[in-house]
């Protein structure tokens, strides 16, 4: 005979339904009415799948406030939180690297002088929380496509080094017609130092006798850049 007493069925956890819940919110419009913990807690189900993940969502988005900022994260400072892994990471950076995929690739639908917008945003995206300097170069065709989005060199929290001749090499090798050079500043200040100026006129001095063409050097902080040529040093 079976046990109709109370309590002898196994309980389903208390947070399954709560989940179904949240699934169906956000097939329901994307996610736009969620909030940041909400989503991320979503997020986390994907590889905690039998834990509340609501309490480290929230934990998360104390630490790094927002969404945005989470993902986002250095991944050594996400470790560092208790309940992150190497497999509750993978799910938050699949996450950024999907999104800057997406927004890499509305740059290179168009040429990216006439879609300036959508550069910085994706630039500011990739860099700006950045804990060490990063140099990138964008190699473009001569209708100003992205060709190539490649990260050159990382250096330290202050120095990147700057090779024109590597840059050139590659630039022949991707036959580019232009080149834009990005770096980033982790202090959060992008005001270019001596040095970025001197090595830019080198690469620029070098790129032009090869037919080449620097359109510009835009140097990321927190929120804000320098373009060189918009400030008159290129």
């Amino acid at each position: 005979m079976a046990d109709n007493t109370p309590g002898s069925a196994k309980q389903k956890p208390h947070y399954e339904g709560h989940r179904a819940r949240l699934r169906e919110r956000f097939l329901r419009d994307q996610g736009e009415a969620m909030e940041d913990y909400e989503l991320l807690e979503l997020l986390l189900t994907l590889a905690i799948p039998r834990r509340d993940t609501k309490p480290l969502a929230k934990d998360l988005i104390g630490r790094f406030g927002s969404f945005a900022g989470v993902i986002s994260a250095d991944p050594a400072d996400l470790l560092a939180m208790k309940g992150i892994g190497p497999t509750t990471l993978a799910p938050l950076k699949l996450v950024q690297a999907a999104a800057l995929r997406l927004m890499r690739q509305e740059v290179s639908a168009d040429p990216v002088i006439s879609s300036w917008d959508k550069l910085l945003g994706y630039i500011q995206s990739a860099m700006s929380r950045e804990k060490r300097e990063q140099l990138r170069i964008l190699y473009l065709d001569n209708r100003n496509r992205l060709i190539a989005d490649e990260v050159q060199q990382r250096g330290t929290v202050n120095h990147t080094p700057l090779y024109p001749r590597e840059v050139i090499r590659r630039a022949l090798e991707l036959h580019a017609s232009a080149m834009i050079l990005v770096h980033n500043h982790p202090s959060g200040d992008p005001t270019p130092s001596r040095d970025d100026i001197l090595m830019t006129h080198e690469v620029r001095d070098a790129a032009e006798k090869l037919g080449i063409r620097l359109h510009d050097h835009i140097v990321i902080g927190k929120g804000v850049h320098v373009s060189f040529k918009a400030d008159g040093l290129l």
